[in-house]
């Protein structure tokens, strides 16, 4: 992922830096986290369940996660994180493609949700709570935000908030539709999916890259 991109994102999401050798225990317990509620839904995860699933100890869990919420929301930023370097890896370094982009970012999403335990629950989020990952920005103007800075870097877009007024509308109404696509069908109704995509379209058309 691009420096800047990253910087805004650490910017947003304000997570206390972790030592290596805990990171390995915190990534167990996420991913442990997260198939519970793949398996159960968020309703079916409880601490003693997460330390049980991880082999460890309740106490170890509260030491990085005090209370349910905490937990959700650590799993909210690494499905955000694990996102973003994907999508980054995915988007083409062409200019002149970068209509292409949008593809990439409809296509990663329902991936994930085919295939990333428990992100079909939690997604980035929006799911628990609006504020859930910044509290000063909806997750929608969040994610808005970081598209912008991603055109920017790849492709030259201007940074006004026009443009981000745009990529906000492109994500709440995208991820609506993809979020009724999987209500009711396991891999998503393309129905639904191909209607994320135009209308997102519609509104990425409308921004102007200076190239």
């Amino acid at each position: 992922m691009r420096t800047s991109t990253t910087d805004l994102l650490n910017k947003i999401i304000r997570t206390e830096p972790s030592q290596e050798r805990s990171a390995n225990r915190v990534t167990l317990l996420l991913d442990s986290a997260a198939a519970i509620i793949a398996e159960r839904g968020i309703e079916g995860l409880t601490t003693t369940e997460v330390a049980t699933r991880a082999g460890s100890s309740v106490g170890v869990v509260y030491r990085y996660f005090p209370n349910i919420r905490s937990l959700l929301q650590a799993l909210a930023t690494r499905n955000l994180h694990v996102y973003l370097e994907r999508l980054q890896s995915l988007l083409p370094t062409d200019t002149t493609k970068w209509r292409n982009g949008l593809d990439c970012t409809i296509d990663l999403y329902v991936e994930m949700m085919r295939t990333e335990p428990g992100f079909r629950a939690i997604r980035f989020g929006d799911l628990l709570e609006e504020r859930l990952l910044a509290p000063d920005d909806t997750n929608g103007g969040m994610l808005g935000q970081l598209f912008v800075q991603m055109l920017h870097d790849l492709y030259g877009f201007k940074r006004t908030p026009e443009s981000l007024f745009s990529l906000e509308l492109a994500v709440e109404t995208s991820e609506a539709l993809l979020r009724r696509a999987f209500q009711t069908q396991p891999d998503g109704d393309e129905r639904f999916i191909a209607a994320a995509r135009r209308i997102a379209q519609a509104e990425i058309d409308a921004m102007e890259p200076t190239l």
